[in-house]
């Protein structure tokens, strides 16, 4: 097992991985509003005190802020965090509000709202294509070369030679395309469809329950069948080939967040899988001290994790601001203020109290008796 990084190289790791994606989450919000002019009033990496600032020369006011956790775009107009004008905004004549948020289309502001999420989702997707431009992509027969110990597949009558047609009715072209189908499942029962000699057959296979650990300790839950591929190839991909690749991948790990998400809930998971910012600065210590490779798909790994985050239809995330952009599609009018307030109230207590508990979470996790603090 790798030694844990030091604690000055672990914030290191975790300002040099948010940093970067706050930037990219707020200036996709920014660029979609600048298309269709909407001003801004201020572009914020960081909550709290200014440290550092600027203003351009359209008057927005560029800043870093104390508190790196997240930051923000004020538009022109805001009066709070659920972008209703301010009094004097509404007081302003048609032809002086164009630069307003609030006064734009529905379907522009929904743009820009749902902007900040995409482009992490896109983020992420250049950093798989360029991986896969640069290393190819692993392609492997969907036909069983052979069994581990204790196999579950072999137990429920599958053999060498079998070749996986789907798993769950999801068809299975490479066995590369298995993990995402079973790992996410441990203890579950999954229907595998095979070909064996021209005739297709079915089998429910119960994946077993492993505990597996990372190089530094961290352990997980996940899904097995036992099952190995037999020759494993590098193939090199073309430009577009790698980022419709790439948008697979990403695709993939949102079905996979979107599956834990849910099991967490219904409690077939542990709420101790959900991390907060301690457990991604642990991370992000850990995977930079393995090489930036390792750090920059980390990296990818996290902009998908805001993107989904931000996406959930809470108020007061982007989600909740699209959820609320959807009623007045449906209604023809807005929700009133009130109700707006009281849901953005509610759905901040809410995201409040799920970052205490994460955070208490990382806490509980922390291997105190052997982090070194200063050293390497």
């Amino acid at each position: 097992m790798l030694p844990s990084p030091s604690i000055l190289m672990t914030l290191f790791a975790f300002l040099l991985l948010l940093a970067p994606l706050v930037v990219i989450h707020e200036l996709g919000h920014y660029l979609v509003a600048r298309l269709f002019g909407v001003k801004a009033d201020a572009f914020s990496v960081g909550f709290g005190k200014e440290l550092l600032g600027r203003t351009d020369k359209r008057g927005t006011r560029w800043k870093l802020c104390a508190l790196p956790l997240g930051g923000y775009v004020q538009f022109a107009g805001d009066w709070n965090a659920i972008s209703m004008p301010d009094a004097a905004a509404a007081a302003l004549p048609p032809g002086e509000r164009e630069g307003i948020f609030h006064f734009k289309p529905l379907w522009q502001r929904s743009l820009i709202v749902a902007a900040g999420p995409v482009t992490n989702l896109l983020f992420a997707v250049v950093i798989f294509a360029a991986f896969n431009l640069a290393y190819g992509k692993l392609v492997a027969s969907t036909e069983i070369a052979r069994f581990g110990e204790n196999s579950p597949a072999m137990a429920a009558g599958m053999q060498v030679g079998d070749r996986i047609v789907s798993i769950d009715g999801r068809e299975v072209a490479s066995f590369t395309d298995i993990p995402e189908l079973v790992a996410p499942f441990p203890g579950k029962t999954v229907t595998i469809a095979v070909n064996r000699g021209g005739d297709q057959l079915t089998f429910p296979v119960r994946i077993s329950d492993e505990t597996e650990r990372d190089r530094f300790g961290n352990e997980g839950q996940v899904g097995r069948i036992g099952i190995g591929a037999g020759k494993v190839t590098v193939v090199p991909v073309g430009p577009i080939d790698a980022v419709t690749l790439a948008g697979s991948q990403t695709a993939g790990i949102m079905r996979m967040m979107i599956t834990g998400l849910g099991q967490i809930v219904t409690g077939e998971r542990s709420v101790k899988e959900l991390g907060g910012p301690i457990k991604i600065a642990k991370y992000s210590g850990e995977q930079l001290s393995l090489g930036w490779l390792s750090f920059v798909s980390f990296a990818a790994l996290i902009s998908i994790n805001l993107a989904f985050i931000n996406f959930l239809p809470i108020p007061g995330l982007d989600g909740g601001h699209l959820a609320f952009y959807a009623a007045e599609a449906v209604r023809r009018k807005p929700l009133d203020i009130r109700s707006q307030e009281w849901a953005f109230r509610a759905g901040m207590a809410l995201v409040l109290a799920l970052m205490l508990f994460v955070t208490l979470n990382d806490i509980a996790g922390l291997p105190w008796a052997g982090l070194p603090w200063f050293g390497g």
